[in-house]
């Protein structure tokens, strides 16, 4: 597992104390985007702490600790953003989408394949298994995803073969 993760891109500045315009669709925005968190950027992963954090149309305006002014931030422009791993602190029944690639599937005690892709679609998260005849996209909702086993890397799923 890598030590960086990408949480998302530094667009543009917003006004002139040195406010930084973020995308992200990154899943946990509430551990990474808050005060005295360390945050890395771009492909030298220059470490900046948080110092403030808002959401404006649905862009997260971040600014950094001993920054205060527009032309100092305007560096970044452009940049990813990445998290440490060991920051975001993350509970056994917590993990990143991205953990989910190339896991086994189980459904009922029966291997049904492995985990290929994630797509993102607005709020939704959509889970492509590679089977053994097909591919099958299943909805990450409790109704199919039953727990993902961090340690031995397997996805327990119910009521997928009535998607297949």
């Amino acid at each position: 597992m890598d030590d960086y993760i990408k949480i998302g891109k530094i667009i543009n500045t917003f006004g002139i104390k040195g406010e930084l315009k973020i995308d992200s669709d990154f899943e946990y925005k509430n551990k990474v985007f808050k005060e005295d968190v360390p945050l890395y950027v771009g492909i030298n992963k220059d470490k900046e702490v948080v110092s403030t954090h808002r959401v404006h149309k649905n862009y997260d305006l971040v600014t950094f600790k001993g920054y205060g002014n527009i032309n100092e931030v305007l560096k970044y422009k452009g940049s990813f953003l990445y998290v440490l791993r060991e920051d975001l602190n993350l509970n056994d029944d917590e993990y990143l989408y991205s953990d989910l690639l190339y896991v086994k599937v189980y459904n009922d005690d029966k291997e049904i394949g492995i985990v290929t892709e994630i797509l993102k679609n607005f709020n939704n998260i959509i889970i492509r298994i590679k089977t053994d005849t097909k591919d099958v996209l299943v909805p990450n909702v409790p109704k199919y995803i039953v727990k993902f086993d961090k340690n031995n890397r397997i996805l327990y799923t119910k009521c997928v073969l009535e998607l297949m």
